[in-house]
């Protein structure tokens, strides 16, 4: 089972819909921009973040996202919506 983590601008809505779970969990943990107030929420499939090794297994994708948002700073934060699977972190922007 390929892991699938979506990081969403608290404010902000999902620019498209969600890994293809039918139930998420939205972690507890939100991820910050170290240079300024910007908070993204990480939302996971609910039977993958059920499992035990997900801890083990998240850490890796969490650090990706993290190194996107602190890259997204120079940008001014505009892009909303990131998902990572695997060692790619995918910006999801809205269609023009």
């Amino acid at each position: 089972m390929n892991l699938r983590i979506a990081a969403i601008r608290s404010g902000t809505d999902p620019v498209r819909k969600l890994t293809t779970g039918s139930f998420h969990r939205w972690l507890e943990t939100p991820l910050t921009c170290p240079r300024c107030a910007a908070t993204y929420l990480l939302a996971v499939d609910w039977d993958q973040s059920s499992d035990r090794w997900f801890p083990e297994t998240s850490r890796p994708l969490i650090t990706l996202l993290k190194k996107a948002i602190h890259m997204g700073h120079t940008t001014d934060h505009r892009v909303t919506h990131f998902e990572t699977e695997g060692v790619i972190v995918e910006s999801i922007t809205p269609p023009s």
